[in-house]
């Protein structure tokens, strides 16, 4: 696409994975634009390597909550593109602690982001779904649960969360064959890197491990569950690949899910955290705190068929590079 003419608008553009997008199209000469009420986004995220903003903050951010609908009418307009990233997220003890208001806030954005998007003639809207989507009983059963996309109904995910972004996955769904807009769906599994979200009460698996692993001896090291539940954790540049190939290859295509297609138990990932330490350090588990579903990955054959997409990058170098910049940001 010739994207350097062409107005992008990135919702939760301020927020680990939105913030990495806007960095590259930016760097790509596109005339990108975000929209984020800063919730669990920073405007720092905008800052490119050099330490300056990537855009004009003035006129490209723009600082909204995406609940309120004349917000969404007010920025999203004028744009070949918004990539739709927005929403309310968190850690397992966070996202079971919290269900209704994950559940409402979600869907409200989700619904008005869409709505104004057709409203205001958006040809192309992006939504980026997550594999909590998936029905629990085959994230619950024995051995190692591999997942298509057509697998998806009967629904039945575990959390409101998984409910939350199954239902903005539908009514983009609904819009697509209305031929209002041309869509593109995504559905990421667990997306890990630099830039990622490390607070405590609300970071996800990798970011909580690596705190505890660089705290420690302060704070113990531990595992919640067992140790023996999985994930599909795939690093940030690979889904940044996706998000741009998705509207080159893959719009009006259905949905797509995007994961490194190989399972990593948390006793292994604990494992690779502690290695990049030089510690010694035990490693706890909690079988009696919440640890989510027993595991899943992707089958990624739809992203190789209609994106040309492979995961490039390996769970031990990400994870480097993640620990890395955690441990930078924390001594800042």
């Amino acid at each position: 696409m010739k994207s350097e003419k062409r107005k992008v608008i990135v919702t939760g553009g301020a927020g680990f994975i939105g913030s990495t997008l806007v960095r590259r199209l930016a760097l790509e000469g596109v005339d990108v634009h975000v929209i984020d009420n800063l919730w669990r986004g920073k405007v720092d995220n905008l800052r490119g390597a050099d330490g300056s903003f990537v855009i004009d903050i003035d006129h490209q951010f723009h600082l909204a909550d995406l609940t309120d609908y004349s917000k969404c009418l007010e920025f999203i307009r004028d744009a070949y593109v918004i990539y739709h990233l927005a929403d309310v997220v968190g850690g397992v003890h966070f996202s079971f602690s919290h269900e209704p208001f994950i559940f409402r806030q979600n869907v409200l954005i989700n619904t008005n982001v869409l709505a104004a998007s057709i409203l205001n003639k958006i040809p192309n809207y992006i939504y980026v779904g997550t594999a909590c989507s998936f029905p629990k009983h085959l994230q619950m059963s024995e051995g190692i649960n591999i997942l298509k996309e057509d697998q998806t109904y009967p629904a039945d995910p575990e959390s409101a969360y998984g409910w939350s972004k199954l239902m903005g996955e539908y009514e983009a769904e609904l819009a697509a064959k209305s031929g209002t807009i041309n869509v593109g769906l995504l559905r990421f599994h667990n997306v890990y890197g630099p830039g990622v979200a490390f607070n405590p009460s609300t970071s996800q698996v990798i970011p909580a491990l690596i705190l505890r692993a660089i705290k420690y001896p302060e704070e113990p090291f531990v595992v919640w569950g067992t140790g023996n539940q999985y994930r599909d954790f795939v690093f940030i540049d690979d889904a940044i690949d996706a998000l741009v190939l998705v509207l080159q290859q893959g719009m009006n295509r259905g949905l797509i899910q995007i994961g490194s297609t190989k399972a990593t138990t948390l006793k292994v990932l604990a494992q690779l955290i502690v290695r990049q330490t030089g510690k010694s350090i035990k490693i706890e588990f909690d079988p009696k705190k919440p640890q989510g579903d027993k595991g899943r990955v992707a089958l990624c054959d739809k992203a190789r068929e209609v994106l040309g997409w492979e995961p490039k990058t390996e769970l031990e170098v990400g994870i480097e590079r993640t620990y890395r910049w955690i441990q930078t940001e924390i001594k800042k």
